[in-house]
């Protein structure tokens, strides 16, 4: 993987705020854009999912396809954003190589839906050449990992999933030419920053 053009840190106080983050970066998202997620067990994958669905409108129902590896969830006309993207939900855990990857057609709808592939980090950069790498830590008992923070993914002490209110540190990098810069978060605005 190449370098990030920029990384961006956000840390989060509980389940609802990154919930909030998520809607709130859906408002940059375009159909074709690649979201690669990284986290360990309780770390909130899927909550950011929901709130990024929440912003783009799409089916309510959000939940980690694990099981089924892909779910697609349909822009609703009656949404926030009619006619927007649809979002596709994708588990890469238990994919191991590019042809299965290839094998889930993750090509036939990349151009036309926002694509989210949770445990991706590795397996699906090869689809975009620009996508965002969100990195999501809880922080207690684990480590940061990735680009600067070494490439470990061990680290978790904690796998209590019901403590919504622990700290979350999420770590957006982008990278190729759709993202020469990062988007505007509301935290940017709440901290005094423009």
């Amino acid at each position: 993987m190449t370098e990030p053009r920029w990384e961006k840190t956000v840390v989060v106080g509980t389940a609802e705020q990154t919930h909030a983050l998520g809607a709130t970066l859906a408002s940059d998202l375009v159909a074709g854009d690649l979201l690669v997620l990284t986290g360990e067990l309780g770390s909130g994958k899927t909550t950011f999912t929901q709130g990024l669905g929440e912003g783009l409108g799409v089916r309510s129902g959000i939940i980690s396809p694990t099981f089924v590896l892909v779910r697609i969830h349909p822009n609703l006309p009656s949404g926030p954003r009619p006619g927007g993207p649809d979002l596709v939900h994708v588990d890469a855990y238990r994919l191991e190589s590019d042809e299965e990857i290839d094998g889930i057609d993750l090509e036939n709808t990349l151009d036309s839906s926002v694509t989210v592939v949770e445990w991706g980090r590795g397996r699906v950069e090869h689809l975009s050449e620009s996508f965002l790498d969100i990195e999501l830590h809880r922080n207690a008992g684990s480590a940061i990992t990735g680009p600067g923070h070494g490439e470990s993914e061990a680290g978790v002490l904690n796998f209590d999933a019901d403590d919504d209110n622990e700290p979350r540190t999420i770590i957006i990098r982008g990278y190729g030419p759709r993202w020469p810069e990062p988007p505007v978060l509301e935290t940017d605005t709440q901290e005094g920053r423009p």
